[in-house]
């Protein structure tokens, strides 16, 4: 027996009659969340300085909020599915406004750390919620379009983070940064209560605690251990120790999940060919995006010598390219045109391609990274919305949050193992060209004694940045003809099945 209310926006062939305004409330919401992924940052000096932060510290402030959000996106969205999207919404901005108050107030290293993980409880409900949400509010027709804006809300929070941090913090003290989300939480809170349509799976299933627990803790491993590899090494004690634990915890869940009958994840999903070339897809998409530019931020500041905020301005039009192309409906109508599998390919082969202008040209001055920058930029406004619609066109409506929730871990996922990865190879091709005593880039130009010598040491972090971005070129169009060849042969099946019917 359905819980469906009658009227329902998934009755509706026209969608929900407020469905534009309801997506702007959750993509302000959303964009919320996704701020404080990278605002932090800017803040590092003064937090240091006022608080005694030390370099541990630091970490932690930064890690607690992505690690609990990135372990909690798989429970959060089957909880939005079972108890409802709505309540789950009000929920995250609950909890993510709680969470801002006591870090801008928090005057000790632990209750900022604490008030971050809590925040980041909040964020997994809104990050898996806002997507199920539009799901439902909107018709299948519209579904490419109102993703494509969804899509533009994650890449302008992702830029916008620093630049707004850096301009709060010329103004005002550290803890502005999280006091400032308040008005949008209230806001946001008052739009969802008057505007918002309840909605959840009519099924009705037991809820998966098991499930829950395993998944979270599995993720929170695996996502550790990747932000821990970098700085600790990867064959360290605690990184293997870390791993071991992901491997076994994240097997135990697969298995447990394929015993129920009530299954958090169904894995079933998984021999639809259109949800794993997806899932391939998305993983390689934010390996490549998500480790390029933490990369190239560094070059930005360390070797051509821009300042944080400045550096935050110059990769912005990357950003401004994906809302632009996804506001404006361009990157939806090529999409319709196109084909999802095409669109895929067509978008993560522009995206390779301005990889490799960044890891070809950026040594030369900011003209070949603003072409690589603009290139990535497109093709993330056509690849990333035709992906997360894959995902969610191959999952049943009514575990539209669990959905999300697979679309969101994939990034977390991805983004994390590109830092990992990408940072490695450049950091050994690095060392490889200089003194091992002095293998990071600050600390070897610190030491320099010439102008010759600190020439020779960013030609060696070019070099290295040169073969980073190229194989992340190499993984997203990999990851692109996989994704699409996977999409193409689901949609013959499904037409030889139609036919045959």
């Amino acid at each position: 027996m359905s819980t469906t209310p009658p009227g329902h926006p998934e009755d509706q062939p026209q969608g929900h009659p407020q469905r534009w305004l309801i997506l702007g409330v959750i993509c302000l919401a959303q964009l919320t969340v996704l701020l404080d992924n990278t605002v932090l940052n800017v803040a590092i000096p003064s937090l240091t300085r006022e608080l005694g932060a030390a370099t541990s510290d630091i970490q932690w402030m930064i890690n607690a909020y992505s690690l609990v959000q990135s372990g909690l996106l798989l429970t959060a969205g089957s909880a939005a599915d079972r108890y409802g999207r709505k309540k789950m919404l009000i929920a995250g901005l609950v909890l993510f406004g709680i969470g801002s108050v006591v870090a801008g107030l928090a005057d000790s290293t632990g209750r900022l750390i604490a008030a971050r993980a809590g925040m980041g409880v909040g964020g997994a409900l809104l990050l898996t919620t806002t997507l199920a949400v539009a799901m439902q509010v909107f018709t299948p027709a519209e579904h490419p379009k109102a993703i494509g804006i969804w899509s533009a809300v994650n890449a302008l929070g992702f830029a916008a983070g620093p630049l707004l941090g850096g301009f709060i913090l010329n103004h005002f003290w550290w803890g502005a940064i999280f006091l400032i989300n308040l008005p949008v939480v209230a806001l946001g809170l008052a739009a969802v209560v008057a505007l918002v349509p309840e909605s959840k799976s009519p099924r009705g299933d037991r809820p998966d605690l098991l499930g829950a627990l395993l998944s979270t803790i599995g993720m929170t491993a695996l996502v550790y251990a990747i932000i821990s590899g970098p700085e600790h090494g990867w064959t360290s004690g605690r990184v293997l120790a870390t791993d071991a634990v992901a491997v076994l915890v994240l097997a135990a869940f697969a298995y447990w999940e394929s015993r129920i009958p009530y299954p958090m994840l169904d894995l079933h999903f998984f021999r639809d060919r259109r949800f794993t070339g997806a899932v391939a897809g998305a993983v390689l998409i934010t390996f490549g995006m998500g480790g390029a530019l933490f990369l190239l931020t560094q070059h930005l500041q360390f070797v051509l010598g821009y300042g944080p905020l400045e550096a935050g301005l110059r990769t912005a039009p990357l950003a401004l390219a994906v809302v632009a192309l996804n506001f404006s409906g361009l990157s939806a109508k090529w999409t319709a045109r196109l084909g999802t599998p095409v669109s895929i390919a067509l978008g993560m082969t522009l995206m390779s391609a301005g990889l490799v202008s960044i890891a070809m040209l950026a040594a030369h001055g900011y003209g070949g990274t603003l072409l690589g920058l603009l290139l990535i930029g497109a093709g993330a406004a056509v690849a990333n919305p035709a992906m997360a619609h894959a995902i969610m066109s191959a999952i049943p409506p009514e575990k539209a949050g669990v959905g999300a929730g697979i679309n969101g871990t994939l990034a977390e996922f991805g983004n994390g193992l590109g830092v990992a990865v990408l940072g490695a190879i450049l950091n050994s091709r690095f060392a490889a060209l200089i003194p091992v005593a002095a293998a990071s880039l600050p600390a070897a130009l610190a030491s320099a004694g010439s102008q010759e010598e600190r020439g020779r040491i960013t030609d060696a972090f070019s070099s290295g940045l040169e073969t980073s971005q190229l194989v992340g070129a190499v993984a997203v169009l990999l990851g692109g003809l996989l994704a699409a060849a996977l999409l193409r042969r689901a949609e013959r099946a499904d037409s030889a099945v139609a036919v045959s019917t």
